[in-house]
């Protein structure tokens, strides 16, 4: 049957292997970007200076797209404001989240951003949503007691001091980075669908950029374009810039061929690559019963994401 001429035709997914492999692969450079962060950090570099490269070269690939596929820059009306609403929580989240990973070990602070589907199903219920059925309703039980054993949360009752002293914000601002990324996924469902998953992506980063330039134009976050104080530091930096841009590039351009609704699991991936980079690179390493309370978390949010798209 001929297609007729001008239609789209939508292109053929990968084979399943090759889109998981490929999944886990981009989980595990996504991880990498933030173990390469902690590495910049440890050496002095600001929190800002990390977020500026990696949303500049972003947003420079992005721009390419949008001029090589002739996508048009014009926002629908009404949705400007809203465009703007997100790449600010977005610019939110990538901060809290580089906080909580220059306080705590990686895999933590990457376990706290995986809160997202928890947060994201209660902002949805609340904003006139579905109500979670009683299966997922359990389902987020567990993964927050998985949570709590992780993070070792009877030790810290028992002795505050002996989690360090940067333990409470670092868990806090990991929190913080999941509901930022909750708000601005609702917001983008619900307030910008009419909008290009293209320009959207550009006009996010770039926002992202602008923030943290002015941010640290204007000293809101003292040090926050600090550079690196060594070699391993400029390094980390460098890695972090383009283990992000890769992943995030590779991720756009194949993201219609890896069949999301079956696959998008694979990118839980994260936390188990972070773990390991993290001990590798970093000689983080958590408790026996802490990989447990690992387990359970990722288990319960795979089966999360196994069940919506059942």
């Amino acid at each position: 049957m001929s297609t007729p001429s001008g239609a789209s035709v939508a292109p053929a997914p990968f084979p399943r292997p090759l889109a998981l492999a490929l999944m886990c692969g981009l989980a595990t450079l996504f991880a990498a970007n933030h173990v390469a962060a902690r590495v910049a950090f440890d050496a002095g570099a600001g929190l800002l200076l990390p977020i500026v490269l990696r949303s500049g070269v972003a947003a420079l690939a992005l721009a390419a797209l949008v001029v090589f596929q002739r996508k048009s820059w014009r926002l629908p009306a009404g949705s400007g404001r809203w465009q703007l609403a997100v790449g600010l929580l977005v610019a939110v989240q990538s901060l809290c989240l580089y906080s909580a990973v220059a306080r705590i070990p990686v895999v933590v602070a990457l376990l706290l951003m995986n809160t997202l589907p928890i947060q994201l199903a209660l902002l949805s219920w609340a904003l006139g949503g579905p109500r979670p059925t009683a299966r997922a309703t359990l389902v987020m039980g567990v993964i927050l007691i998985g949570l709590v054993v992780v993070l070792d949360v009877p030790t810290w009752l028992a002795d505050p001091g002996a989690m360090g002293p940067d333990w409470f914000a670092g868990v806090a601002f990991g929190l913080a980075a999941a509901t930022a990324f909750s708000c601005a996924l609702w917001i983008t469902e619900h307030r910008l669908a009419g909008v290009g998953s293209t320009l959207r992506s550009l006009l996010t980063m770039l926002t992202v950029l602008a923030a943290m330039v002015i941010a640290g134009g204007l000293g809101l976050v003292p040090g926050g374009m600090a550079p690196p104080q060594s070699l391993a530091g400029w390094t980390g930096l460098a890695l972090l810039t383009l283990c992000y841009a890769l992943a995030f590039s590779v991720l756009f351009i194949t993201v219609p061929r890896l069949d999301m609704a079956r696959n998008a699991p694979a990118m839980n991936m994260e936390p188990v690559a972070a773990l390991l980079l993290g001990y590798l690179v970093l000689g983080q390493a958590l408790t026996p019963v802490q990989l447990v309370g690992g387990g359970i978390v990722l288990a319960g949010i795979l089966f999360l994401g196994l069940s919506k798209r059942a």
